[in-house]
This record gives C-alpha cells, sequence and structure tokens, in this order.
C-alpha cells in the first residue's frame, strides 16, 4: 500500500492572506475550487493537482491565540518537502513573511520555517540525499 498526504485541512482567519502566504511559498499552487460550506462559510482548495490545503474560513474568533509548541494541543506546524529551500526562503522574505528558522546543519537535508500572517509556522525542508537512512538521521548534531 502507497501512502501519501492528499490534503491538509485548516481554519483561517483570512482566507485570501493564506493564499497569498501559500502562493508565495509555491508559485505553483493554484485555486483548484471553492464554495460555500454547509453552514455559509467560505472555503477554498488551493494547491496543485497532486497536493492541496483546504482553507475555511473562521466563522468565530478563538478562545486564545493559538501559540505554536506551547504545549497545548494543536498542529504545531506542516511541513513540505521542496527542491529549493533557499529559494523558497528568499521567496518568503521577499513577501514580506516572518522567518522563524531554527539553526540546523544536517548533511543530507536543510529546513527553513516560516509564520504566516495568522501566526502558523510552516517548515519546508530538502533533501540531500536520496537515501531514507541518510534522509531520516536524527543522531547528528542540529538534526532535529
Amino acid at each position: 500500500m502507497t501512502t501519501r498526504l492528499d490534503h491538509a485541512n485548516l481554519t483561517v482567519r483570512d482566507v485570501d492572506e493564506t493564499i497569498r502566504f501559500l502562493q508565495a511559498a509555491f508559485p505553483e499552487f493554484r485555486i483548484r475550487s471553492e464554495g460555500k460550506s454547509w453552514r455559509g462559510t467560505r472555503w477554498v482548495h488551493v494547491g496543485t493537482h497532486d497536493v492541496y490545503i483546504a482553507l475555511y474560513q473562521a466563522s468565530a474568533a478563538p478562545a486564545e491565540p493559538w501559540v505554536p509548541y506551547a504545549g497545548k494541543p494543536g498542529t504545531n506546524h506542516l511541513g513540505f518537502e521542496v527542491d529549493d529551500a533557499a529559494g523558497l526562503r528568499a521567496r518568503l522574505r521577499a513577501a514580506g513573511y516572518e522567518d522563524t528558522t531554527v539553526p540546523n546543519r544536517h548533511p543530507y537535508r536543510r529546513r527553513v520555517y516560516f509564520h504566516d500572517r495568522e501566526g502558523n509556522d510552516w517548515e519546508f525542508v530538502q533533501y540531500l540525499s536520496e537515501d531514507p537512512e541518510k534522509r531520516n538521521d536524527y543522531s547528528l548534531p542540529d538534526a532535529t
């Protein structure tokens, strides 16, 4: 059996801003479909033919803002494999997004992290080896 992530479904405060962030990261992303949910809120699928992010317009304010890695249940980040982490970093910086990259010097992967305007953290990883043993080696310094 082959398993791959088809899509992620996120509720966001500003659908259009999240689309801008995703298209800055992934210029090939397009709106695949959009409409209204059974509750009347807007939804948009943005991505490629192979993968997409489903965005749903929030209809209520959160009781408190989400803070990734604060110890509460929730999604800390979504991680995407990319071909060129440095190029993606340059595009997102040029578009004004906050670079939150942690130090990482793994010989077989490069990782960059960014916050979108809502404070969500996004990880982008470029693998420098096809060997799964090397790609998934967490024993090296700064390899987390």
